[in-house]
């Protein structure tokens, strides 16, 4: 490999890990907050979860976002803007004693800067993953750097909530935000020019997106492959209540998952370019098939070896599916069609969750589990028909 396409290479991987990092340590103010607006302010559960549940909407908009970083400036000169209004962000609501509504107010416009700058990355990601065949080593670095600043933010989380508060915490994320920027200047972007001005049309752009058949029929798979009814809060209630796990133990359990997270994309990075994606694909149906059906059997000695395996696995294959929707991207559409993939996938976990809710109290968990089993199986007639 050229020695200029190793270091062009280089500071792609250090831009994604970078904005990843960040993406995982933002969650560094969240313990200490829900101290201060349960312990502090006495709100309930209920009104704690609908503050939280706001914070996120800008990623819902990633489309749209995707098509303004592919048509105006370059995704180097969002990722800039987006570092520089989350500094503001923050140092707003870390030096300043504020009502909740400007608490919620001003982490909106942070998590809308993180939907900008997420998107960009991604963007890059696509053009020079796939002008490099490296789309999958990418995406594992990505994760792996996310993963690890999860372990960082869990430890060094609950600590400055019991020393500082959730103020302090924001202020610690601006060193990050100041990395990040560094990796981003030394990255050279003269291959992001984006389309000419004459084509910048929202809804050309837009159409031409959903006209695509390809694309349309890899965001059915997508829906498909990411959709089963979810049960994961039920097996939280059993480790509580029938097992009598107590919080520092579901913490650490927590913890080795996310080491074997990082494992599983190791071993994506180290084999991607040498697996063929649509026949693991399709095998990774059956198999998902299979440890869904492995929760009817649930002990406090298989719960610890299903979240273990199922960690390393889960990321292994997590990354492959990105890798995927990476690949099938629209060549100077890449940040705005991987944003509507992303998009498609999050809907299903979003739909996953709800019809999950509906069904628990209707037919009990193990029918839910059995039902979660078999939805899993919808997307394999499309697998062949994606173009790849």
């Amino acid at each position: 490999m050229p020695s200029n396409q190793n270091k062009r290479l280089f500071w792609v991987f250090a831009l994604s890990s970078s904005a990843y990092f960040i993406q995982g340590i933002e969650a560094l103010p969240f313990q200490g907050l829900l101290y201060y607006l349960k312990e502090t302010l006495g709100y309930s559960p209920e009104k704690i979860m609908f503050l939280t549940s706001v914070l996120p909407l800008a990623w819902i908009l990633k489309p749209p976002i995707g098509y303004i970083v592919d048509n105006f400036l370059s995704k180097k000169s969002w990722i800039f803007l987006a570092l520089a209004l989350s500094v503001i962000s923050v140092l707003f609501l870390g030096l300043l004693s504020l009502p909740v509504v400007l608490i919620v107010a001003a982490m909106m416009i942070n998590s809308a800067n993180t939907a900008f700058r997420d998107v960009s990355v991604d963007g890059i990601m696509c053009v020079e993953g796939k002008q490099y065949a490296a789309t999958g080593r990418i995406q594992s670095v990505q994760w792996i750097a996310f993963s690890l600043a999860g372990l960082i933010t869990g430890l060094a989380g609950g600590y400055i909530a019991f020393r500082w508060d959730y103020r302090f915490a924001f202020l610690c994320l601006i060193p990050f935000y100041f990395l990040a920027g560094l990796t981003a200047y030394f990255y050279k972007d003269d291959a992001d020019q984006g389309l000419p001005v004459k084509q910048r049309h929202f809804f050309r752009e837009m159409k031409l997106l959903f006209s695509d058949k390809n694309l349309m029929l890899l965001c059915l798979f997508l829906f498909l492959y990411r959709y089963s009814p979810s049960f994961g809060t039920p097996l939280f209630f059993i480790q509580r209540d029938v097992f009598k796990w107590g919080k520092v133990w579901i913490g650490a359990l927590a913890t080795i998952s996310t080491l074997f997270e990082i494992a599983g994309a190791l071993f994506y990075f180290k084999f991607c370019r040498r697996i063929n994606i649509k026949r693991w694909l399709f095998f990774s149906v059956f198999l998902g098939t299979a440890t869904t059906l492995s929760y009817l059997y649930y002990t406090p000695y298989s719960a610890i070896v299903y979240n273990i395996l199922y960690s390393l696995v889960g990321m292994f294959i997590f990354i492959m599916a990105l890798d995927f929707m990476a690949r099938n991207t629209l060549k100077g559409l890449e940040a705005t069609s991987f944003a509507l993939l992303t998009s498609v996938s999050n809907i299903a976990l979003i739909s996953s969750n709800l019809s999950g809710a509906f069904l628990l109290p209707v037919i009990g968990l193990k029918w839910l589990i059995a039902i979660s089993a078999l939805s899993s199986l919808l997307c394999l007639p499309l697998i062949n028909k994606i173009r790849y």
